[in-house]
């Protein structure tokens, strides 16, 4: 597969960073990233970096049974590189790939090394992805006893023949099992994740897959539509032309009847792909990122980002662990943004959310174009905020392009 990693500047072998970025730590909200790239199977469409036992064979530092060790000496660098400032970290995220496959206890040990090194946040969020096959009831109930708030569970779709098309190799009967299981071992805090626009699904079939997550009562739901990623299964099978690909106006009838349903059973949209049923129940590391916070990306190919310095990681987790055993930093290259791209980043990513976006952020041309876009009932007005109304969400890309161009 090809690198997706911009090419970006050098990184310094230590990881150090400018002091500039430096002095906006403890400014705004301070989350960890855990990237686990570790996966039993390949989804056809997935084009994050994960690697099945197969592909990883027996290469040095690439083993699972390791891979704690190197991810908790990267938050130990990470510990140096950001100094002694008092950094209490508010959300922490296990993402991959499957980071059930480590095991709790190599999960838990990562967990520990982050509050050891940095403390945790009073009411931290602790998340982590799973597949529904991943884990059994003895593992949620480890992992809500090591510290653990949240799951997220990669549901997509609750019709066999979807499933089979997206490669992924889970029971859709075993959904309600393993959110029973979360709520008996004391989780509060449980997402499911759906994808629509899959090849050769219905409406209807999507229909089922809606019911089917909200019959399992969950806090949150992710519902994402297809991408056709270059260099994914996926995208060979469309290229070939075994598949069509997503039709845009089908996955506009998907999205509409996704967020009638959610509203219905009490979900409130907060960003563009994502329901809440309450404020507590938001993903609050995701809205770190969306609003411009600070983090550090542990593990290969994860990506970080304090005071408008923004590095990525080399990828394979064999060169990954060997520049740690050598005490020498993951980073592959960096980028320092200037204000300009932060602010046009800000625009791109604020004006998703229900909170909305300031309209003091936008330069001249921008604020003139809000008028014919609400007259268009594209976007709202709130106490000087601009809101995506959900013709808007629709057509989030091209609302950006008018107020950004």
């Amino acid at each position: 597969m090809p690198s997706s990693l911009p090419s970006g500047d050098p990184a310094p072998a230590d990881g150090s960073l400018p002091e500039s970025a430096r002095a906006e730590l403890g400014s705004r909200p301070f989350g960890i990233y855990v990237h686990v790239p570790f996966c039993t199977v390949r989804c056809g469409y997935c084009d994050f970096n994960t690697y099945t036992a197969e592909e990883l064979g027996d290469l040095p530092g690439a083993s699972r049974t390791t891979y704690a060790e190197a991810a908790i000496a990267e938050v130990r660098l990470a510990r140096r590189v950001l100094g002694d400032v008092d950094l209490p970290v508010s959300t922490v995220f296990f993402g991959g790939g499957t980071p059930t496959l480590l095991g709790s206890s190599d999960l838990a040990s990562v967990l520990a090394a982050v509050a050891a090194e940095f403390g945790l946040a009073p009411g931290v969020e602790v998340t982590t992805e799973a597949n529904p096959d991943s884990v059994a009831a003895w593992d949620l109930e480890a992992l809500r006893a090591s510290g653990f708030t949240r799951l997220s569970f990669g549901m997509q779709s609750a019709v066999d023949a979807v499933l089979a098309t997206l490669d992924r190799t889970h029971d859709p009967l075993r959904v309600p099992a393993v959110v029973d299981w979360a709520r008996t071992a004391g989780f509060e805090q449980v997402s499911l994740d759906l994808i629509y626009g899959t090849p050769g699904e219905s409406l209807a079939d999507w229909e089922v897959s809606l019911e089917a997550a909200l019959a399992c009562a969950p806090d949150h739901v992710s519902a994402y539509s297809l991408i056709v990623e270059p260099g994914t299964a996926l995208a060979r099978r469309v290229a070939r032309g075994e598949l069509p690909m997503p039709d845009q106006d089908d996955l506009a009838d998907k999205y509409v009847v996704a967020d009638e349903r959610l509203a219905a059973a009490g979900l409130r949209w907060y960003e563009v792909s994502n329901w809440a049923r309450d404020l507590d129940s938001r993903c609050r590391h995701n809205e770190l990122y969306w609003t411009g916070g600070h983090w550090w990306g542990v593990g290969p190919g994860a990506h970080s980002h304090v005071g408008g310095v923004r590095w990525w990681n080399v990828k394979h987790p064999a060169a990954y662990a060997a520049r740690l055993a050598e005490d020498v930093s993951p980073a592959a290259a960096r980028e320092v943004l200037d204000e300009e791209t932060r602010r046009v980043e800000r625009v791109l990513l604020e004006l998703r959310l229900r909170d909305g976006l300031p309209v003091s952020v936008l330069e001249a041309t921008g604020r003139r174009a809000v008028a014919e876009l609400g007259e268009r009932g594209l976007v709202e007005l709130a106490a000087e905020r601009l809101v995506l109304t959900r013709e808007g969400r629709l057509l989030a890309d091209a609302v950006v392009r008018e107020l950004l161009p």
